[in-house]
């Protein structure tokens, strides 16, 4: 640690030079114009004095300006803070310290990965036999470019069966506005092939290697942004054909028998070691999927007889396929899951087999091996993996090598055994294989471990009571021996959307933070999955304040237990988790001293107008009913922001490109914190005009924004007081 050692000194001594001085400039930040705009909802005005923000960008000069002038303001308040610049360059050689892989697939013995490797700033798409073979480079982003010059991020890649294509997804300046490639495996050459508007295709390969399904955008978004994802549609792609010749499949008015909206999501999957295919419809946010089934050789295009086997109200989120048999996985009358077996031939959810009771852990995944179901658990926060032979119920936890999270899982019909990947807060994430013959989990040896130093450092799974007196898991991140006497500079994350979990991860750069005695906690709040669908469903729509509650629960903990103190305390949440953190500082600004909102939703009574807003809707409401739009303001951070009431320094930050959550909610947030109190704490906003949601950052854009966000708040929160990690 004596890297650190010097590192933490050199860093608060510059701290206390910026502590000097009195960062004048924060005050001179541009205001936006006011325009007098106002809606009224079910007897009730509310005033939207920066509408003029949500015209596109592209055809909205002013706002680009503003932008620009805000984002240059950030800067030069930023670059003046002595620390930052060191902090940049411990985060980027954090980041560089080791190698690492994910996104994983596996065929015929072909492993494909995306590996980010020490000094590279792409992730790049490897090939290689087994495990331990030699790899060979299939794809670097850094030999491709934009026409505008920005960098491009590979998306997504999906293997033939037989390991000799792949289909993968190009996309420039973190817009995730994808175009798939082709490529020849065996010669590395790259097929003609090219299918744009591919955000989510979720391709799924035909047996024979020569065809596959995916989801394709609607044209009309290409000139009308509000169209972007609407009528989306499912084609078949032949290999080498052109693709204005794919056979549609389904879409809205498409197949008889498969009702496809608008705002709907079709698409095929066609599974090994069965002879179904699958027609998923996916109804914009909504867990819940409709499922069809139909024999692999009576697919006939548009034409397609297909049979239902679980709609919305069945509670059916995924499904895994092997022979005759489907295994569903529903929270109906179950909220923490369970699993039930139908035949595909005659598919009755009214005698289905029940494989796996409801119990205490949640069952997050299932996938189909071939010789078990293989079922991934959450319990306690922790990861479980369970293993249930075909014909029997219930089946066996397998040990896992070490208490964490499980975020890779790679198996299917024609092989046996599972293929994961295992991390903690404080272990860095390795492969491991499961051989059941063995009754074993190895490491594969894929990946070395991290050399990245968190032997000092441990965690510690806890409960945080909320308003309500419901118990909120919290998981706390912090030096080892510590002092609680409430002086550390702390940062607690908070998500709480779409029934997704937080789950514990490794992230080397993380120790720039904890290097300087810092803290870091994450909220398991209540519309997140951690206890499974009734805790989604106890924040989402009008139990969203819920989720609001959690958050200040779990920061009122993190004081009373001395971790920290008001002065010490700030809170992040990115996309859905803005809500939650805008809330929170909207609701206790005298609980935190500092925020930094990621790609946030502030302003949700406004959210189901942009691109992706109304798949967003079963989560959140719509504004055409009165109970949604008495939902969205309560959670609406802009139209909760009061004038003269001092709120904590913000740093909010936005990407140009970002297809999800528009730049201009964390810009009309900038807008109404600063017209609110002019005098008060510093409200940055951070633009970056080569980036969207935060998919396909290069490492300089990670360690970038890391600095500034680190920076940002050991300023606000005074650590400069704070000692150095012995």
């Amino acid at each position: 640690m004596r890297r650190s050692r010097i590192f933490s000194t050199l860093l608060l001594a510059s701290l206390t030079r910026a502590g000097a001085e009195a960062f004048a400039q924060t005050a001179a930040a541009p205001p936006a114009p006011r325009r007098e705009v106002a809606d009224t909802y079910f007897g009730t005005v509310v005033a939207d004095p920066y509408r003029w923000m949500e015209a596109p960008s592209s055809s909205n000069p002013e706002f680009l300006r503003w932008l620009q002038a805000r984002n240059a303001h950030t800067r030069s308040v930023l670059d003046r803070i002595p620390a930052r610049a060191e902090l940049a360059r411990r985060i980027r050689a954090l980041d560089d310290a080791a190698v690492s892989v994910g996104s994983l697939e596996v065929q015929r013995g072909r492993w494909f990965y995306l590996k980010s490797e020490p000094g590279s700033e792409h992730r790049k798409l490897y090939v290689r036999r087994g495990p331990t073979g030699a790899e060979r480079l299939l794809v670097d982003p850094a030999s491709l470019s934009a026409p505008n010059g920005s960098h491009v991020a590979i998306d997504y890649h999906y293997p033939s069966p037989d390991g000799r294509y792949l289909a993968y997804g190009i996309s420039p300046g973190g817009s995730e506005k994808s175009v798939v490639h082709l490529m020849d495996v065996p010669t590395g050459r790259v097929l003609p092939d090219s299918i744009t508007r591919a955000q989510f295709p979720a391709i799924s390969w035909a047996e024979d290697g020569r065809s596959f399904y995916y989801n394709r955008l609607s044209a009309a978004g290409d000139t009308n942004p509000a169209e972007r994802y609407r009528n989306s549609r499912a084609y078949r792609h032949v290999v080498g054909r052109p693709v204005e010749e794919d056979e549609e499949m389904l879409g809205p008015g498409t197949a008889a028998g498969v009702p496809v909206g608008p705002d709907d999501f079709p698409t095929i999957v066609v599974p090994p070691h069965t002879p179904y295919a699958f027609a998923l419809v996916f109804h914009g946010v909504k867990p819940e999927l409709t499922l069809y089934t139909a024999r692999r050789d009576a697919l006939n295009g548009p034409r397609t007889t297909w049979r239902r086997v679980a709609d919305v109200p069945d509670g059916v989120t995924s499904f895994a396929a092997r022979g005759e048999d489907i295994f569903l996985l529903t929270h109906k009358d179950a909220p923490r899951f369970r699993i039930i077996r139908v035949k595909a031939g005659a598919p009755d959810l009214a005698r289905a087999d029940e494989v796996l009771p409801a119990g205490r852990a949640v069952v997050t995944r299932i996938g189909a091996a071939e010789d078990a179901l293989y079922v991934q658990e959450l319990e306690g926060g922790l990861a479980r993996l369970r293993r249930i032979p075909y014909g029997a119920k219930t089946g066996t936890r397998i040990g896992l090598p070490f208490e964490g999270a499980i975020d890779g899982f790679v198996l299917d019909a024609r092989r046996p055994g599972v293929v994961f990947r295992l991390q903690s807060w404080t272990r860095s994430p390795l492969w491991y294989a499961y051989d059941p013959a063995a009754k074993a989990v190895r490491d594969t040896r894929m990946v070395p471990r991290s050399p990245v130093d968190y032997s000092k450092i441990e965690s510690v799974e806890a409960e945080a009571p909320s308003a309500d007196g419901t118990m909120v898991p919290i998981s706390i991140v912090y030096p080892r021996g510590i002092k609680l006497d409430g002086s550390h500079p702390t940062l607690l994350e908070g998500y709480g959307s779409y029934g997704i979990t937080l789950d514990p991860y490794f992230d080397p750069a993380l120790l720039a933070w904890l290097e300087q005695g810092g803290v870091y906690a994450v909220a398991h709040v209540r519309g997140g999955g951690e206890y499974g669908e009734e805790w989604h469903q106890a924040g989402k729509e009008a139990t969203k304040p819920n989720t609001v509650a959690d958050f200040i629960g779990c920061a009122e903990y993190l004081v009373r237990k001395g971790y920290t103190s008001p002065s010490r305390l700030s809170g992040t949440g990115t996309s859905a988790g803005g809500i939650t953190i805008g809330r929170a500082i909207t609701e206790r600004p005298d609980l935190f001293r500092a925020a930094v909102p990621r790609v946030g939703v502030l302003n949700a009574l406004r959210t189901e107008h942009e691109p992706g807003g109304p798949a967003n809707i079963p989560e959140f409401g719509s504004t055409t009913t009165e109970a949604g739009f008495r939902a969205l303001l309560a959670m609406d951070a802009v139209h909760n922001v009061k004038p003269g009431v001092r709120y904590p320094a913000v740093l909010l930050t936005a990407g140009i490109h970002d297809s999800r959550v528009e730049a201009w909610q964390p810009a009309k947030m900038a807008a109404a914190l600063q017209a609110a109190n002019p005098d008060g704490n510093p409200v940055l906003l951070r633009v970056d005009f080569d980036a969207g949601h935060g998919m396909g950052l290069t490492k300089s854009q990670r360690a970038a924004e890391l600095a500034d966000t680190y920076a940002f708040l050991l300023w606000q929160l005074g650590a400069a007081q704070v000692e150095a990690v012995p």
